[in-house]
């Protein structure tokens, strides 16, 4: 059975998890890094972002990460994963399992998701459309935070960098 580890970095839209996942990716080359932005191209080229869509492609990420792992490969999952319970099934499928919480104020997250550069495949807008109706965790549909996560980093008072290597060095503690 491989050791390889997953690790879940989850949190609101704009909290920094792209930019992290970078971060991380670059101490541990040996990684793959899963955006839920890119699967859901994939999945659901036209996504409705409706509650039975986001059910399916959860799972499939969750399987996707499994599947990756069991090749002896760490995996970096980029993924808001505003529910507990696909978060839940990744604990209990993937048996080195580490789940990353970028806890960051929403008005914090709003500003830099507003004034993102590079959106990693992330779509614009995200805030202003959930004020329009637009299902958007934290907006209106609700963010589950982690109830035990191995990590949480708080974004607004620590840079990605620093955030990086704290997950790595909890990876290599348990490897």
């Amino acid at each position: 059975m491989p050791a390889s580890t997953v690790i879940w970095i989850t949190g609101l839209p704009g909290s920094g998890k792209s930019t992290v996942a970078l971060a991380l990716k670059k101490r541990a080359p040996r990684s793959v890094i899963i955006r839920m932005d890119d699967l859901r191209k994939i999945v659901t080229p036209e996504p409705t972002y409706s509650a039975d869509e986001r059910e399916y492609v959860y799972r499939a990420l969750v399987y996707t990460a499994k599947t990756v792992a069991e090749q002896d490969l760490d995996v970096i999952i980029d993924a808001t994963g505003n529910r507990r319970s696909w978060r839940r099934l990744a604990r209990d499928l993937i048996p080195r399992f580490v789940e990353v919480y970028l806890k960051c104020p929403l008005a914090l997250c709003a500003e830099r998701e507003k004034r993102r550069i590079d959106r990693h495949s992330a779509p614009g807008g995200i805030y202003e459309k959930g004020e329009a109706g637009w299902p958007v965790p934290g907006v209106n549909v609700p963010y589950e935070e982690p109830e035990n996560p191995e990590v949480i980093i708080d974004t607004e008072k620590t840079s990605p960098v620093e955030a990086a290597e704290c997950i790595h060095a909890l990876i290599q503690k348990r490897h």
